[in-house]
């Protein structure tokens, strides 16, 4: 009798080494890729304290991020848009946390100096007051609305 309890034991610890193995290397795995979704640029030190020289308009904002932006970075700023897919790198989630403590300048030059596959923007959103507007609509974007 003995020997039936061991040979359960045996397989009990079995499963639960097993189950231990795959939570860990799931959670590895989700760790990864969560953090190859944050962006690997940052703003240089001229824009992490730049001020924005005019308040900016929500409406011309999303109007202007509906036709710039709205392909890659998606409807709500997920980085799901229909582009999104065809890029080598993740575009950026404007609702994640990481995003949400850049100041309005790191945001500006994220979004109008460009890198890599993220083209400049300057002659396409010549205007400051538009490219203000387009950084107080990317800063409401949220995963809710």
């Amino acid at each position: 009798m003995w020997h039936v309890d061991c040979i359960l034991l045996i397989k009990k610890q079995f499963v639960m080494r097993t189950i231990f193995i795959i939570l860990f290397g799931l959670a590895f795995t989700l760790t990864a890729a969560a953090q190859q979704k944050q962006p690997t640029w940052k703003a240089t030190d001229k824009y992490k304290t730049m001020k924005l020289k005019e308040k900016g308009d929500l409406a011309v904002g999303k109007e202007l991020y509906n036709k710039n932006c709205k392909s890659c970075h998606g409807a709500k700023g997920l980085g799901d848009g229909p582009k999104a897919a065809t890029l080598k790198t993740f575009p950026g989630d404007f609702t994640a946390d990481y995003f949400k403590k850049y100041s309005d300048g790191e945001i500006y030059y994220i979004s109008f100096v460009g890198h890599d596959e993220m083209p400049n923007y300057e002659k396409k959103i010549p205007d400051e007051g538009d490219r203000a507007s387009v950084v107080e609509f990317i800063k409401k974007l949220s995963k809710d609305k």
